[in-house]
């Protein structure tokens, strides 16, 4: 057997090849092109593993933190007909149902997703969803009493947070996810009622969720609306901050599983495959829920590891992730654009 037989069998025992045959040296290209709306400092040390792994090297695009998501889905669909990216490795589901919409998701059954839950991917193979986070009410301790926490997102509206609540921008990242879930779970009329409530309960609108974060660390809210990433950061760092997974009795917490698509005419197939299929190892989601993102393992079995919550300790919010995408489209267009552009 040659080398480079040799290594692609041990490839493909580890998972990591996506079926391609084997036609030789030339037809094994030794860099991947990874988009990523991921925090960096999260996806970095992944993409890292899979380098010293593979001998492929990643070249990772990460966004910005204003622009999450939003800029990097922008991109993909004006490089649609000469693509640069191989891989979109999306902080959350919606972009990657908005890219297969937009025909920009190649279809691919990665061997790696058997054993995932069927609800967090495309049935039809355009992506596949792996390690989770939540949608979280993060607080001040030093302003807000034991007992007084909220407990569902319509305390933001109550008279004893006037003022003191902060959201990031809805046009950008998981908080756009976010404003179409509601809009899904809610209905319009409802959803709408939230958000102007919120503002005339003098609510803020900040740049990111890395802000809202900030803000209510240092106490210039006493609560706010973020990812329970962000609240694992600032828990690190021994801030006053709590955590309150929302709406337990109600409509529910929403989940946000991280989405790996192909980008279709990627000129790296082959890599692209084999990152995708890495990225949905046990061993990817275990170092997600140990690093400090504190990711919730969507795959049965994998080790939880201590302030890390479990999936079945939460009441999830019930949404089809694929039909959250025309709604965000819709309203990020129309209602959530016209309220930003009112109250920021």
């Amino acid at each position: 057997m040659t080398t480079v037989r040799a290594t692609r069998a041990v490839l493909a025992a580890l998972g990591l090849l996506g079926g391609c045959s084997d036609s030789g040296p030339s037809s094994a290209p030794q860099e991947v092109v990874v988009y990523t709306s991921v925090d960096e400092v999260f996806a970095r040390p992944i993409a890292e593993r899979f380098e010293r792994r593979t001998g492929v090297r990643v070249r990772l695009v990460p966004d910005t933190e204003e622009t999450k998501s939003t800029g990097l889905v922008n991109r993909l669909i004006a490089e649609k007909e000469r693509p640069r990216a191989d891989v979109f490795w999306s902080g959350d589901p919606v972009r990657a149902a908005i890219l297969k919409e937009r025909g920009v998701a190649a279809a691919y059954h990665p061997p790696q997703a058997e054993g995932l839950p069927e609800q967090f991917s495309d049935p039809e193979g355009f992506w596949t969803g792996f390690s989770a986070r939540a949608r979280v009410l993060i607080y001040n301790r030093d302003l807000v009493a034991e007992g007084d926490q909220p407990t569902s997102l319509m305390d933001l509206l109550d008279g004893r947070f006037e003022g003191e609540a902060c959201i990031a921008n809805p046009l950008f990242g998981t908080t756009s996810m976010h404003a179409a879930a509601l809009f899904a779970v809610l209905g319009e009329d409802e959803a709408r009622q939230f958000f102007e409530g919120f503002v005339a309960n003098g609510g803020t609108i900040l740049s990111s969720n890395g802000e809202v974060r900030r803000r209510v660390a240092t106490g210039e809210c006493a609560v706010g609306i973020t990812d329970s990433d962000d609240y694992n950061v600032a828990r690190i760092e021994g801030k006053p901050v709590g955590v309150v997974f929302p709406d337990s009795g109600g409509m529910g917490t929403l989940v946000i599983p991280n989405a790996a698509l192909r980008i279709a005419g990627g000129p790296n197939a082959e890599p692209a495959e084999q990152f995708i299929n890495f990225l949905l190892t046990p061993e990817v989601e275990q170092a997600l829920a140990e690093s400090e993102a504190a990711q919730m393992p969507v795959r049965p079995g994998v080790s939880i590891p201590d302030g890390v919550r479990s999936l079945e300790s939460i009441t999830p919010m019930r949404v089809d992730y694929m039909e959250l995408a025309p709604i965000l489209e819709r309203i990020s267009r129309s209602y959530l654009k016209e309220w930003v552009d009112r109250n920021l």
